[in-house]
């Protein structure tokens, strides 16, 4: 079943949607927890998915204490992802292609994230994915962060197309909500979180992987 509408633009989460990196955050998060003399439980982890940094902090605190040093675990926990992330390829299966399709059909795409610029440009060079994306909208960039629609409105603002000619790929329960809250057609594509009822009625389609994603843009724009 197509889209309602042909996209005119694709917007890209990030983490868990082009980049298998929430795996490596979970762990190097687990890590840091311990060393720290704390457990990091599944379940906290999960919440914390397509957080923004000050939710994140406040989820941390309530579970931890408030004389929890959440600066230090994200100090640790960063060193962590590095030292796991060094010498990998975790680019996520059908991205290139993705890309390529986006090339052929002139369509423009951007990328909307709750992770800082910095993580992006660490992301893309180690994949040589620069200038691959037109615009990005990263921390910083808008007044609230996920679930909240504003990532994916900024990133619509900067490539210049309405919102609801947008095509939002997402993996995560808030970065749904986030797209969806937008008024962007939303495909959820399943990462760390499985599907509910509730992203079922956000999402226009839930597709396993990328190719899926892309064969789906292929229908939208040919009917």
């Amino acid at each position: 079943m197509a889209l309602l509408r042909p996209p005119r633009a694709v917007v890209f989460d990030m983490d868990g949607l082009l980049f298998d990196t929430e795996s490596l955050y979970r762990d190097a998060l687990a890590a840091a927890a311990g060393g720290m003399g704390h457990d990091m439980p599944e379940p906290v982890f999960h919440s914390l998915i397509g957080l923004p940094g000050e939710a994140s902090r406040r989820l941390l605190l309530d579970h931890f204490g408030e004389d929890f040093d959440v600066d230090g675990l994200w100090d640790a926990s960063a060193e962590h992802f590095h030292a796991l992330a060094r010498g990998q390829d975790f680019l996520k299966a059908g991205v290139r292609e993705f890309l390529d399709l986006l090339d052929d059909l002139a369509l423009p795409r951007a990328i909307a994230t709750s992770s800082r610029h910095e993580d992006v440009a660490f992301n893309l060079g180690r994949h040589g994915l620069e200038g691959r994306f037109h615009a990005v909208s990263a921390k910083g960039d808008y007044p609230r962060g996920k679930p909240h629609p504003d990532p994916f409105l900024v990133a619509a603002r900067r490539l210049e197309v309405d919102p609801v000619d947008c095509l939002a790929l997402e993996d995560s329960h808030n970065g749904v909500r986030s797209a969806a809250a937008a008024g962007m057609m939303t495909v959820m594509i399943p990462d760390l979180l499985a599907p509910t009822e509730e992203m079922d009625a956000l999402c226009a389609r839930i597709v396993e992987d990328l190719h899926a994603a892309a064969d789906l843009l292929r229908l939208s724009l040919s009917t």
